[in-house]
């Protein structure tokens, strides 16, 4: 296990495989309809080099989590060598803590070390209201390209819905 960072009330650390079942027992508790093999497939890409996992715990229990990949697969950095932060996630009970600065700060530093900036996506429904503040506050600027919907660029006046497919891009620069 990896330890990123530890303040003696967040830590920031690699996953570990029962991770997997924490984070698809949480999420399915809200709701939501989580793919246990997502966390599982996280755990052997991280093992396997091709993706950081980022694992905040608080008191000694899980609170939330990201990935850091190598270079962003889709949207307007996609192939550009450029790190892409994905899935970040706090836990309901653990929101306005810090974690999610925190889970952030982490993913950030390892996307320094190869990269001058830093991409993400994040969602345009008034769930994802809380990260695109923070991203925003963090320095995020959006790529200009406009809403991006299952993988694409969505036309002007093109139909859609506002689920957790409908996306803007938005990239900061490192150093």
């Amino acid at each position: 296990m990896h330890i990123y960072s530890d303040d003696g009330a967040i830590r920031i650390r690699s996953m570990e495989l029962g991770d997997a079942m924490t984070l698809h027992h949480t999420y399915a508790s809200y709701g939501w309809h989580p793919q246990l093999q997502t966390y599982v497939d996280y755990f052997a890409e991280q093992e396997a080099g091709e993706r950081l996992v980022f694992i905040a715990e608080c008191g000694g229990e899980v609170k939330g989590q990201c990935t850091l990949e190598p270079q962003a697969h889709e949207g307007p950095w996609a192939g550009q060598q450029i790190p892409v932060i994905t899935d970040l996630t706090v836990f309901f009970d653990a929101h306005g803590k810090g974690i999610g600065t925190r889970l952030l700060d982490a993913a950030e530093a390892e996307a320094a070390k190869t990269a001058d900036r830093v991409c993400l996506a994040v969602g345009l429904h008034s769930g994802y209201g809380p990260a695109q503040r923070m991203y925003v506050k963090r320095g995020y600027v959006p790529d200009g390209s406009g809403v991006w919907y299952r993988g694409s660029v969505l036309d002007q006046y093109a139909p859609c819905v506002n689920d957790d497919e409908l996306l803007l891009w938005l990239s900061k620069k490192l150093r």
